[in-house]
């Protein structure tokens, strides 16, 4: 639960654009990490990963801090090739994931979907790193998954968080969207 609510905060200050997301998200994979350990460790493993992104995610935000008029990171949508890239890491990645859920049992509960979350989880984080509007695009499919799976297999509180990380998805899509729509050409035009 504590690491759901923290993940919750990140999103938020993802929302916000505030570089403060990354430790957020990191703590709340130290959190889960803890909380899987003792008896799965597939899902324990898969912190790990995602608390290396975040760390990376704060590096590449560090370095692109200040680039927008308010003093943060600034917004924008990822070029076709980008997107292309996304996808297809996406689509193999969850292939990949799923074959070694699938070999290696232990590993994940129900290997199809619970890859296709890590993979998306990832691709989001990439992208959120990167300051892609298509971030929230990602954690929409992600949610889509998130929200059934963790209610059929009896984690009620999970599946609301994912619930709430919906909403939160679609305001934070929407104001990135249109910071991503201002330029500015467009301010001094408007003045």
């Amino acid at each position: 639960m504590i690491g759901n609510v923290i993940g919750l905060t990140a999103l938020a200050l993802g929302w916000r654009r505030s570089l403060w997301t990354w430790p957020a998200q990191f703590l709340s994979g130290l959190v889960l990490f803890a909380a899987f350990a003792p008896h799965l460790t597939g899902s324990a493993g898969k912190q790990v990963v995602v608390m290396a992104v975040a760390a990376w995610g704060w590096w590449q935000w560090s370095r692109g801090r200040d680039q927008a008029q308010d003093g943060s990171i600034a917004v924008r949508f990822a070029t076709w090739p980008e997107r292309g890239l996304m996808l297809a890491v996406a689509a193999l990645g969850t292939v990949a994931v799923a074959l070694l859920f699938t070999a290696y049992p232990t590993l994940s509960w129900d290997p199809w979907p619970d890859a296709y979350i890590f993979v998306g989880t990832l691709v989001a984080m990439y992208a959120q790193a990167r300051g892609m509007v298509e971030f929230w695009f990602a954690w929409l499919l992600v949610d889509i998954v998130g929200v059934p799976l963790n209610f059929a297999n009896g984690y009620a509180f999970s599946g609301f968080v994912y619930v709430i990380y919906g909403a939160l998805v679609l305001w934070g899509m929407r104001d990135w969207w249109l910071r991503s729509r201002t330029t500015p050409a467009l301010e001094g035009a408007a003045a």
